[in-house]
């Protein structure tokens, strides 16, 4: 052995990453919405886009959201609004599917995050987190429901056999997978390529209408990639006369909840901000799992367990649940349920049990906090019991 090297990209949680890059987006003075789909775009007298008619998928209606510039950064999405826009033509995506598997830290004690290779020449991680262990990915070619990408037995049988070919003393059978989840990949289309080979490079598309459209890419670039449309974007407003517009802030620009003197300085800031959940009345782990999942942000959770109220603690909440969903509610635009538990927290496949036993409480207070129409409370509930059933039954 002559070294190795520190893998640190696998600590990042996706969904909380993105719902803080959204947070930091409306500190700076973006409006952002949720669950708004959009129906159809608007056009002035020369063809040129000019904004959306967005439906309210919880509330009902429609609105129409102007714009000088629109950027289509969907993601799978991607090729569904460039055919509303009758621009899909050229490049066009191919979407991969991934596939994670969560097994139990005692059933697979892992220390370190590593990576081996398959028999079909593909790289695996297996990684260790809050004392469990995830194994990953799979690539396959996806034409399914862009919106419920699911595991399958072939794939959980996939990741099995590559763990048990580098640990087989472990013997992991399908009973030991506690959760899995699946994911899709935009990728731009390369013909004669396998899944695995086709580039993860990000590319820019420019329509007649003068929707942008980025696609490709991996999470690792995404600064670099916002950086790229954004400075576009300057330079042809500048071009209408508009502005002035400087150059992208992205590179010096901390996400919410980032203000923690950096990575080499996480730890310790990490331990000193427990010290406020605990004097609200968090034992040392629980303030502790909350500073690391909300960095800075961490004493607004804190704050609102410390003002909650004695008749508030009858709900069936403890107070570590509480004080993340009323922050999600208030903080995060969680309008369900299903938002909480799986988005803003990632319990749904880390810690399922976790979910099992709080999700009752959890669509109770949302249903009161939110005033959910019985329909809704219903439905909501029901949509937790299908992702709890999508992710232990594999």
């Amino acid at each position: 052995m002559r070294g190795g090297g520190s893998y640190v990209e696998y600590r990042t949680d996706d969904a909380r990453l993105t719902i803080e890059v959204l947070k930091k987006a409306a500190e700076s003075g973006v409006k952002a919405v949720n669950y708004a789909k959009a129906e159809r775009f608007l056009y002035d007298e020369k063809g040129k886009a000019t904004g959306l008619l967005v439906r309210d998928l919880i509330g009902g209606g429609e609105y129409r959201i102007r714009a000088r510039r629109i950027v289509n950064a969907a993601g799978p999405w991607v090729d569904a609004l460039r055919e509303l826009d009758r621009s899909k033509r050229g490049k066009t995506l191919r979407l991969t599917k991934g596939v994670h598997l969560v097994f139990d830290g005692v059933r697979f004690p892992l220390r370190q995050a590593i990576y081996f290779d398959t028999p079909d020449g593909r790289m695996v991680f297996a990684i260790p987190r809050n004392g469990k262990t995830y194994v990953g990915t799979t690539d396959t070619d996806y034409a399914g429901d862009t919106a419920q990408p699911r595991a399958t037995p072939e794939d959980r049988d996939y990741l099995l056999a590559a763990c048990n070919g580098m640990f087989p003393s472990l013997r992991l059978g399908a009973r030991d997978v506690e959760s899995s989840w699946a994911g899709l990949r935009p990728l731009i289309y390369e013909e004669g390529k396998s899944p695995s080979e086709v580039s993860r490079r990000d590319e820019i598309f420019v329509s007649p209408s003068g929707l942008v459209t980025i696609a490709g890419g991996k999470l690792t670039g995404y600064r670099k990639m916002a950086e790229t449309v954004v400075d576009r974007l300057a330079a042809s407003l500048r071009a209408d006369g508009r502005g002035p517009f400087g150059p992208c802030a992205t590179r010096k620009l901390p996400i919410s909840g980032g203000d923690v003197g950096g990575s080499a300085s996480f730890t310790q800031y990490a331990r000193t901000a427990a010290a406020e959940g605990q004097a609200a009345g968090l034992n040392a782990d629980a303030a502790l799992r909350i500073a690391c999942r909300y960095g800075s942000n961490a004493g607004a959770v804190f704050r609102r367990i410390a003002r909650r109220q004695a008749g508030e603690r009858s709900a069936g909440l403890p107070d570590e649940v509480y004080g993340m969903l009323v922050y999600a509610i208030e903080e995060e635009m969680a309008a369900k349920p299903a938002d909480f538990l799986i988005r803003r927290t990632g319990a749904m496949f880390f810690d399922i049990g976790w979910v099992r036993s709080n999700r009752a409480a959890v669509v109770a207070y949302m249903t009161e906090a939110l005033q959910y129409t019985e329909a809704q409370r219903s439905d909501y509930a029901d949509e937790v019991e299908r992702e709890l059933a999508a992710a232990a039954e594999i």
